[in-house]
């Protein structure tokens, strides 16, 4: 069974931050260089929050925003869901499924570590299910199978 921390290690990423004082603009741009749906963040150096495209969506409509002088920490999120990094796949599928969350914060020894997506999840399942599978396969032979001797189309 994969854990969280499988995933973090496996993922090879790391945590992307914007300072709560800077734009939504700037923290925009660090998202579209680094390719990611979500930004963390970060006061005085602590996670104090979290940003994502959602966030933007809804934000964009509220009158007066600007994004070029609106400040992400006015508008992140503060709730942060989070996991152990010994928290087990299945587990953390419960948490982003009961939670409504696409984001889940892992925790190592009190200190955050990592970000996990749905899709971080979703992903380590299809390939545990895509080997599973493959192992399966490789076990089933169906060389005592095709001369069963039965033909259906012989009538009894």
């Amino acid at each position: 069974m994969k854990f969280a921390g499988d995933l973090l290690e496996g993922k090879n990423a790391d945590m992307i931050a914007a300072e709560a004082d800077q734009t939504v603009l700037e923290a925009l741009r660090i998202m579209v260089e680094k390719n990611i749906g979500a930004i963390l963040v970060k006061q005085d150096d602590r996670i104090v929050g979290i940003w994502t495209e959602k966030d933007y969506v809804r934000n964009s409509l509220q009158a007066g925003f600007d994004p070029r002088t609106a400040r992400i920490g006015d508008y992140m999120t503060t709730t942060l869901h989070k996991a152990s990094y010994t928290t087990p796949i299945p587990k953390l599928q419960e948490m982003y499924l009961g939670l409504y969350t696409r984001y889940v914060m892992i925790e190592k020894e009190g200190k955050f570590v990592g970000l996990l997506s749905i899709g971080d999840v979703l992903r380590a399942n299809l390939l545990a299910k895509d080997r599973e599978i493959k192992d399966l396969n490789a076990m089933a032979s169906w060389e005592y199978y095709e001369n069963w001797g039965w033909d259906p189309k012989k009538k009894k």
